[in-house]
């Protein structure tokens, strides 16, 4: 992997992660057209950069993490079931689902979701009056709504924001708690990852995680500002119809591709 695939890669780990597009489908996707060989360094690569989004929410929200212990409790609920599926279900999602056809297919029948959900929730008000009252049950459907995410292509942010609309919140509401439940959820899975990732890093490749973290780290903050004014004057509509749009044009490069690895990641 060469210098302008760690930017271009970086710029689609940061932009995408927080949109409810799928970073992980975007990130096998994009692979798979620059042809990046499977190698353990760039699954490394792909898992390590997380951080550099992470550390973008962390920045921009680190007021809600100051607030008081109540959002911290939410968070660890709405976090429990993912961490219980992603234990027991890890290797086969990992060996079965990371592939591009799956991912193509996935981002099609979540835009027909995500479109659905913006005509429901259009002018729907809120339940809660701050982001911080919702409710304990709440917090934790709206982690099960999350377990669909470990699907490449379905989009942990779409997940979480369609399982908060579900639950109660407006627009704007559950997008925040999308935002802010990334952070332990991504943590832990990064964690998990890296401890399952056997590879020994030369100097180079140091240096490409330093200018993947940094490139993921910028994009996503600028990203995840965007959206959040979007979502309050468009709603979800506009990323249905990309993921539709998107995932249409892969399914259709891959039939012409004649490629016979559909069902590998790259």
């Amino acid at each position: 992997m060469d210098i302008l695939q760690t930017i271009i890669l970086s710029l689609v780990e940061g932009i995408t992660e927080f949109l409810p597009v799928s970073s992980t489908g975007h990130m096998i996707l994009a692979s798979y057209v620059m042809k990046i060989s499977d190698q353990a360094f760039v699954k490394t690569f792909e898992i390590a950069i997380q951080l550099g989004a992470i550390a973008a929410i962390v920045m921009l929200y680190y007021k809600r993490f100051i607030q008081g212990i109540d959002i911290y409790i939410k968070l660890f609920i709405a976090f429990l079931p993912t961490a219980a599926v992603g234990f027991l279900a890890y290797k086969t999602i990992k060996t079965y689902l990371f592939n591009p056809l799956g991912v193509s297919l996935a981002l099609v029948v979540g835009g027909v979701i995500l479109i659905l959900i913006d005509k429901w929730v259009v002018s729907r008000e809120s339940r809660y009056v701050e982001l911080e009252d919702i409710s304990y049950k709440n917090a934790f459907f709206i982690g099960l709504a999350q377990c669909v995410s470990m699907i490449p292509g379905v989009s942990r942010a779409a997940a979480t924001i369609i399982g908060g609309v579900a639950n109660g919140l407006n627009k704007k509401q559950a997008t925040e708690f999308s935002f802010l439940l990334a952070v332990p959820t991504m943590c832990a899975a990064t964690g998990y990852d890296l401890l399952k990732t056997d590879a020994t890093l030369s100097s180079r490749e140091f240096l490409l995680l330093a200018i993947g973290f940094a490139g993921a780290f910028v994009s996503a903050w600028l990203a995840v500002k965007v959206f959040i004014r979007f979502v309050e004057n468009h709603g979800f509509k506009a990323f249905g119809y990309y993921r539709i749009f998107i995932g249409i044009v892969f399914l259709v490069y891959m039939a012409l591709s004649g490629s016979a690895s559909l069902f590998n990641p790259f």
